[in-house]
């Protein structure tokens, strides 16, 4: 997701320990915004009356059971929540900005660290003349087997390798020595754009092409995939139009809006109004870096819409649906869905989402389908937001709840799969001899 400038948060509280046995008090938040700044009180000590002043008490905060539960559902369920210890225990978000779905959101927009990482940049030339950037990390080459297992990441919707989510998840995969690659879109991430083509919800040839490039270059390698928001709705459905030839040993999907009617419908409601806005703007951005490849372009395309677009929609309506070959805005986003396709995956898959995701309607997730699929498991946490889950030990500005899980889940994977490497290598490696890299451009960045 896009940052998010709408507004000004300030948390005061934040710059220090708020709960702490040695100060009492109450810790004050301030929300800023175009209606003015509001000052909410909230008690973070507890202590006993002044008489017994000498004796103060940590507060202890412990969720409810509709607070802490997760919903564990799918085909894999019974065979993999056995083993992510991350499962067995319950779900605390953060006290204050944990407890709403768009406060969530917005503070992991704007606060969230932001790991340090160098890239080597290489930008792939697809077979239509476009070109997407992939982020090595750099240096990997020299320190990592060829058989370590590759880990693609596939950001939301106008992001890049800078995203602080998409940064925290490379720092603990290679913390656990994977070799990892961030997969930027056209015009995502500064990735170049040489054809009037950005890319959509349905399209998963680039996807295709990354991952084949990714195979021939570490042939005795497992690969893996996250994706996050659109990143993830990308990658569900490739699984599953891949289906059995999918060169993947797992994938993960994050915050996936899965049903992109359903997905369209919230987001013309109340506060997501403000998300429509940000994510049109951040569209709108990328575009004009690259208008003149549109100039005098005539058909249905509708330019002016597109440069003054206030919503996706708009956005959609004026150049990505042209651009795919839809009939109409409606058209494209019921036919981009990832929720027809899961039922189709045939490969390890884990989906974690957040019932109060704004963005990723929890009504939009095709529960009957993972469930009936044995290759699938969802996880559904209570809180969240979207791409949000500030929880755990990372929380509040550190990597997200999913993190630990996510790798849990890729390493459960990669030992399971170990016994199958040398066949997948020696396939790889004859396909491997028969293609050549062409247009192939590395630079440092």
């Amino acid at each position: 997701m896009a940052r998010i400038s709408t507004g000004t948060l300030h948390f005061p509280c934040l710059e220090a320990p708020y709960i702490s046995h040695r100060r009492v008090g109450v810790a004050a938040t301030y929300f800023g915004g175009p209606k003015g700044v509001f000052l909410l009180h909230r008690p973070f000590h507890t202590i006993t009356p002044r008489r017994r002043r000498r004796r103060r008490i940590m507060p202890v905060f412990r969720p409810s059971n509709a607070s802490s539960s997760l919903e564990i559902i799918g085909g894999a369920g019974d065979s993999w929540a056995s083993v992510l210890k991350t499962l067995q225990r319950p779900y605390v978000p953060f006290p204050l900005i944990g407890w709403n779905c768009h406060l969530e959101t917005i503070f992991a927009a704007f606060f969230r660290s932001l790991p340090n990482v160098r890239f080597r940049r290489e930008c792939l030339r697809t077979k239509d003349n476009g070109v997407v950037a992939l982020d090595w990390v750099s240096g990997d080459d020299r320190h990592l087997p060829a058989e370590s297992p590759v880990l693609i990441l596939l950001p939301g919707l106008t992001g890049g390798s800078g995203d602080t989510y998409v940064r925290h998840m490379l720092v603990r995969a290679r913390s656990n020595r994977w070799r990892v690659v961030v997969f930027n879109s056209r015009g995502c991430g500064d990735s170049p754009v040489t054809t009037p083509q950005f890319y959509s919800a349905s399209f998963i040839e680039d996807l295709r092409e990354v991952i084949k490039h990714v195979a021939d270059r570490y042939p005795m390698a497992n690969l893996y995939a996250v994706g996050w928001s659109l990143g993830a709705n990308i990658l569900v459905r490739y699984l599953g139009q891949e289906s059995n030839s999918c060169p993947l040993s797992g994938a993960v999907s994050l915050c996936n809006p899965f049903n992109l009617v359903i997905a369209d419908e919230d987001f013309h409601k109340g506060f997501n109004i403000i998300y429509d806005k940000a994510l049109s703007r951040a569209l709108r951005k990328i575009f004009k870096k690259h208008a003149l490849l549109f100039e005098d372009i005539g058909g249905e395309y509708n330019i002016p819409l597109v440069v003054n677009a206030k919503s996706i929609r708009e956005f959609d309506e004026g150049l990505t649906r042209v651009s795919f070959g839809f009939k109409s805005v409606d058209d494209y986003y019921s036919n981009s869905s990832s929720s027809d396709t899961i039922k189709k995956v045939q490969k390890p898959l884990l989906c974690i989402q957040a019932a109060n995701d704004p963005i990723a309607p929890s009504r939009g997730i095709p529960r009957q389908d993972i469930k009936e699929n044995p290759n699938c498991l969802l996880i559904v946490t209570p809180k969240g937001g979207h791409l949000g889950w500030v929880a755990g030990k990372g929380a509040p500005i550190g990597a997200p709840w999913t993190d630990p899980l996510v790798m849990e889940f890729l390493e459960q994977l990669e030992r399971g799969n170990l016994d199958s490497c040398e066949t997948v290598a020696s396939f790889r490696q004859l396909d491997s001899a028969q293609q050549s890299l062409e247009g192939l451009h590395e630079l440092e960045v």
